[in-house]
């Protein structure tokens, strides 16, 4: 292995931060590496001021990094913030979020643009992890086109705690919680903005999601306010792109992975939704290409967690407020959902 700063990188990949199975990269705390001659230097910039955090960190990376048979000499560099009193315990290195109490893991499901089936994914692998036997709760972030409500089957709104909190109504096991509880009928939802932020933020810290091991997110389509306001409420435990075969959905798709990058987001893989369609006669039929998901998965370096063909039942499930986990859990439509949430369980271990 060639001592390059991708391989540094990839070596601090092994360090976790204190408290957190996330490591310091996706966390974004590597902030310069450089390497020259056998020797390696790593400049690191925390958010919190705990001096015990600090030297655990450098600790680790120095250990990391002089495991690496090129390393002669290893030079850590551990910057924190000034002028704040030093905090008694870890804390998170995103210091303007704040993790649920009671919520083990959120992942958000996103796509870069419309039409590809994420809702769909979002609501079967979220009844898929539940009936693995996870205690697991669905937030649906589409503000302006909310479609859980209908593909879960349930339209009662939320009643208000003694706490003032909004109670999140469930279905099939799953504690549901979407804009479109909360609109009469087919009212359009016309804001701006920071009315978004606000009512996602109201999401998380309003809603009496109690405890759960897993939350997922269904993200709108894109990378704008929704998407940026969720990665600024709370911390991400990763993200799953969503994706259809087509050039014209994966160039879009980069832009999602790339926003995840930005705002430090771990990203779990990729689905190839409507991967392709078996006419009656047993014909294979690719509507929309077929491999681009796993392709641009090898290209990014990330996981591919499987193809989903085109299953009438699936849309049928959709359509009926019965998702295919629920109505048929050994058919092969919802086969593929619960073998991908059981790689998504194994990428994120209770904690």
């Amino acid at each position: 292995m060639m001592l390059t700063q991708q391989a540094i990188a990839d070596a601090l990949k092994a360090v976790k931060y204190p408290g957190y199975s996330r490591d310091i990269i996706s966390f974004g705390l590597v902030k310069n590496i450089a390497a020259n001659n056998g020797a390696v230097s790593v400049t690191l910039q925390l958010t919190s001021p705990n001096p015990q955090i600090a030297q655990q960190l450098k600790d680790d990376c120095e250990r990391v990094l002089k495991s690496l048979p090129e390393v002669k000499m290893v030079h850590i560099e551990v910057k924190m913030p000034s002028g704040q009193p030093a905090a008694a315990g870890a804390q998170s290195p995103l210091a303007q979020q704040n993790r649920m109490p009671g919520i083990n893991r959120v992942v958000a499901v996103a796509s870069g643009k419309g039409g590809v089936g994420k809702s769909t994914c979002s609501v079967n692998l979220a009844c898929a992890l539940q009936r693995l036997g996870a205690q697991v709760g669905l937030l649906d972030c589409d503000i302006y086109g909310p479609t859980v409500p209908l593909m879960m089957g349930i339209r009662e709104r939320p009643i208000v705690s003694d706490q003032e909190k909004l109670v999140p109504p469930s279905n099939y096991g799953v504690k549901l919680m979407s804009m479109g509880f909360l609109l009469e009928g087919d009212a359009p939802v016309i804001w701006r903005g920071p009315m978004i932020m606000k009512t996602i933020q109201q999401f998380f810290h309003a809603v009496e999601w109690g405890r759960l091991d897993y939350l997922l997110v269904d993200l709108p389509p894109g990378t704008g306010d929704a998407q940026l306001s969720l990665c600024q409420t709370v911390p991400l435990d990763g993200g799953v792109i969503v994706t259809t075969p087509q050039e014209a959905s994966l160039g879009v798709v980069r832009k999602g992975i790339a926003m995840f990058e930005k705002v430090n987001v771990p990203i779990l893989g990729i689905i190839e939704n409507m991967s392709y369609f078996t006419a009656p006669g047993g014909e294979r039929v690719e509507i929309f290409g077929h491999g681009g998901g796993r392709a641009e998965a090898e290209r990014q370096n990330i996981p591919f967690l499987g193809e989903i063909p085109l299953y009438i039942d699936i849309r049928i499930g959709g359509d009926q407020g019965v998702p295919t986990v629920i109505s048929s859990p050994s058919a092969p439509s919802a086969q593929v959902f619960i073998q991908i949430a059981e790689t998504l369980r194994q990428k994120l271990p209770q904690p």
